[in-house]
């Protein structure tokens, strides 16, 4: 079985990145279930249910979540239809709309997917994340998956690290986001967890994580406060991982990072 992992999907030239790209990753890869880094696809922050639809039609199956998942209050009742393909995570801000999980059927079996946010830089109100995860396990632990995945959105790569190595063997794929920034660790880790501490994004190149670059050195240098404009159109970068999986034993055979570009 091949699971796709896209990262941060930025705004509107993030999504028809992935429109124009997607469809061909999975005829040329096999790939049986794809899932999608969503908290930055609308106007670069928060989620619509056009940009949804929009990646769903090309074969996104599931949206996960981070810290500005919840931009767009006009989608805060999508977040508790069960039938929308989206998670939000588990133990950030119990008061928001939606679910930190999803169970999914699909024709490899079942998968579990657990959406889980760092503690540090995250905010206040965030419950322990391996302590959300366990439970989560704990939950489902007399039911047969063919994978068990868990998204972790965090800002330190410490966090990511030690969470991978902390569900090693337990889960079969811990993937993270939230830089922007691909990191160079993909790998099985000895249990037979696929792991990777930053996906990075899906969105316009030359910025400063899909933000033009202008505006956040200006901020940078001179405090000059202008709002974040991101380019609609121009060169295009796709990033994500491809894991092979062995759903008998819900374990991750190999990875393949994919660090791919485009122009729209």
């Amino acid at each position: 079985m091949k699971i796709l992992h896209i990262g941060d999907v930025v705004a509107r030239i993030g999504r028809r990145t992935v429109q124009k790209l997607l469809p061909d990753l999975i005829n040329q890869h096999g790939i049986d279930f794809v899932i999608a880094q969503s908290e930055n696809m609308a106007t670069g922050n928060g989620l619509t249910l056009k940009a949804v639809q929009e990646l769903r039609d090309v074969g996104v199956d599931l949206f996960t979540g981070g810290n500005h998942s919840f931009k767009k209050p006009a989608f805060a009742t999508s977040f508790n239809d069960p039938k929308m393909p989206v998670i939000r995570p588990g133990n950030y801000a119990p008061e928001e709309p939606g679910r930190g999980y999803a169970v999914v059927d699909t024709p490899n079996g079942k998968i579990l997917v657990i959406n889980a946010i760092g503690l540090l830089y995250n905010g206040p109100d965030i419950d322990n994340p391996l302590h959300y995860i366990d439970e989560i396990l704990a939950k489902y632990e007399h039911e047969s998956f063919a994978a068990r995945i868990v998204d972790f959105h965090a800002e330190l790569t410490s966090e990511k690290v030690a969470l991978g190595y902390y569900l090693d063997g337990r889960v079969t794929t811990v993937v993270s986001s939230h830089t922007h920034v691909p990191t160079a660790d993909a790998r099985v880790l000895p249990g037979g967890t696929a792991t990777i501490s930053d996906l990075g994004m899906v969105g316009p190149a030359d910025t400063v994580i899909g933000v033009d670059k202008d505006v956040i050195i200006g901020l940078w240098r001179d405090g000059d406060k202008r709002p974040f404009t991101r380019p609609e159109k121009g060169p295009a970068v796709f990033h994500a991982l491809l894991v092979d999986v062995d759903p008998t034993i819900s374990k991750a055979r190999s990875v393949e990072q994919l660090l791919l570009t485009t122009t729209i």
